[in-house]
């Protein structure tokens, strides 16, 4: 597994989707709840007593976002000792060289979730909801390829 070379491009996906699974994603979930909620007390204060679609669907956003964004960062963070078992620690050693692949999929993910709510809660057309799920994705993809990106040299 040393070789790109030596991998199809569909195995480099399932690597990739294999890896992204190993995440903290119990972890990624209080985050992304969590931030979601303070999203959700802020735009209600903002916007005053009334909780409309928009400040709900902002909120969601901002909890999915969270969530990838932990989650990939996570998954993307390669083998520590105690990591599982011998297949699980190769797929994280493969995560670590490979952070940008590894952040495509809950990037990927974060754009069609956030395409379905705010389609499903605002009134906002399919070009708008696709351009801001565009832009959010690119932001977890970020975080978490740079996350995995720097922390190479570590430990």
């Amino acid at each position: 597994m040393s070789h790109n070379s030596e991998i199809s491009k569909a195995e480099r996906r399932r690597l990739a989707v294999a890896s992204a699974t190993l995440g903290p994603w119990r972890a990624a979930a209080a985050v992304g709840g969590l931030g979601g909620g303070v999203a959700l007390a802020l735009g209600t204060i903002g916007d005053g007593i009334g909780l409309g679609l928009g400040v709900l669907a902002g909120a969601l956003s901002v909890a999915l976002m969270l969530f990838f964004m932990v989650g990939g960062a996570g998954a993307v963070l390669g083998d520590r000792p105690g990591a599982g078992s011998g297949s699980d620690r190769r797929i994280r050693r493969w995560a670590a060289a490979h952070p940008w692949r590894v952040a495509a999929v809950p990037g990927a993910l974060m754009v069609a979730a956030d395409v379905v709510v705010h389609q499903a809660l605002t009134r906002q057309g399919i070009f708008g909801s696709v351009w801001d799920g565009l832009w959010r994705g690119a932001m977890v993809v970020a975080v978490v390829g740079l996350v995995g990106r720097f922390s190479r040299g570590r430990g």
